[in-house]
């Protein structure tokens, strides 16, 4: 049982019903990230994040870790391109009290400066961390070659230089512009009625937030088929290639989830059976689809001996064409249907799953879709369908590689 209901003050709130468990994740929502932010507050999203846990008006950092240790609960949060969450999962008979401490911590925060300080640190230590991970890295080097200068491409943890120029006044003015009601989702799954949460949420978050809203409009992004090389002493040679894909809405989105799982979403896919089991050539390659409000790409990567680079680069490519010539197999489709359908159905055994999918639905698609009209969706795909959408396998493809390849190597092979 899924029930929406909107607040008088525009605060979404969703819950999912599910009898004969114990625990309850809830999560909350505000429709902000990276993608909002210009290239001079690059990074604030992802500070704001980090600075809801160091301290609110009545409580330390330390006393707001422990209210949920000692509950055996879990308190987290993350941020995204296109939106934040702060969520918690508890057993049911502290829901009041994880929903009391989340709600201190979102409007009472206090942004100590000497907190900031800190904080600025310990992401810079985070950016650094990612410098030492290249697979990790070339995906941030992917977006900023398909995405260029729109806010897509920029780097959710901002850049060292950002982050420095931040007061506690830039933070409170950007909370007090994104983190409105009318840009806000509570979300919540377990072992919980819906009136009990809708009692809860109304009274600690039903009031005024005094927050002046700012509406931020994006424009489409347009894909850049663009290629760059980042020269980098490592063992192995870390290429990301993408091609156009689809928005988070779009009616073809399921039969392009299925084309990625044919290409390399699994272990029986054909970048996985060519480049890692037939030819030895690669530990990990793989394939994945990113989709967003107003936009999408399919992208592969592979990290390898230097020396393997132009061989797996040109057996991509080889791949590429012969699934956009020729499409899936019927076989192919069919085992994609059930790894798809199976993947989603033991996710949902999960509460905390089950209040992420809330919240992206509603935020991305301000509808939910039941599990039964998700498996139609899935199963109503055709090969057809696959082969349609397999055309942008044709298009020009943006290129990002990172490992000890010189740059003018790697362009000889897309001349």
């Amino acid at each position: 049982m899924i029930d929406r209901q909107q607040l008088s003050n525009g605060l979404t709130v969703v819950v999912e019903e599910i009898p004969g468990i114990r625990s309850i994740s809830v999560g909350i929502w505000v429709g902000t990230g990276s993608r909002h932010e210009t290239p001079e507050i690059n990074g604030i999203s992802h500070l704001i994040e980090h600075m809801l846990f160091k301290g609110t008006e009545t409580r330390s950092a330390k006393e707001l870790a422990e209210v949920f240790d000692h509950v055996g609960g879990q308190v987290n949060a993350f941020t995204a391109k296109e939106y934040t969450c702060f969520y918690a999962k508890v057993l049911d008979l502290h829901f009041r009290r994880a929903m009391e401490t989340l709600a201190d911590m979102f409007f009472h925060s206090r942004f100590a400066p000497e907190e900031l300080a800190k904080e600025r640190k310990v992401i810079v230590e985070e950016i650094r961390m990612y410098e030492d991970t290249p697979d990790e890295l070339v995906h941030d080097l992917l977006a900023s070659v398909v995405w260029g200068d729109h806010p897509l491409g920029f780097n959710i943890l901002g850049t060292e230089q950002t982050l420095q120029t931040f007061e506690r006044q830039n933070l409170v003015d950007y909370l007090s512009q994104r983190y409105v009601e009318s840009n806000t989702v509570i979300t919540v799954a377990g072992h919980v009625r819906t009136d009990e949460v809708m009692a809860i949420v109304e009274e600690l978050f039903g009031g005024p937030w005094n927050r002046r809203a700012e509406r931020v409009i994006t424009e489409p992004p347009t894909f850049m088929p663009e290629r760059r090389t980042r020269v980098k002493q490592t063992e192995q040679e870390h290429f990301c290639l993408a091609v156009p894909g689809l928005p988070v809405d779009h009616e073809d989105l399921h039969a392009m989830i299925l084309l990625n799982n044919a290409l390399g979403g699994t272990m029986s896919s054909r970048l996985f059976q060519s480049i890692r089991e037939e030819k030895g050539m690669a530990y990990s390659i793989y394939s994945y689809h990113t989709a967003y409000r107003d936009t999408g790409l399919l992208g592969i990567y592979a990290g390898m001996a230097p020396e393997y680079t132009g061989e797996v680069v040109r057996e991509v490519s080889r791949i590429f064409e012969d699934v956009a010539e020729s499409g899936i197999t019927e076989g192919e489709l069919e085992r994609g249907k059930e790894q798809v359908k199976g993947s989603l159905m033991l996710s949902l055994e999960s509460t905390t799953s089950r209040m992420t999918r809330l919240g992206k639905n509603e935020l991305l698609l301000g509808r939910h879709y039941t599990l039964d009209e998700t498996l139609e969706r899935i199963d109503a795909v055709t090969l057809e369908d696959v082969r349609r959408v397999a055309q942008c396998l044709r298009n020009a493809p943006a290129v990002a590689a990172l490992g000890p390849v010189p740059g003018e190597e790697l362009e000889r092979l897309f001349d």
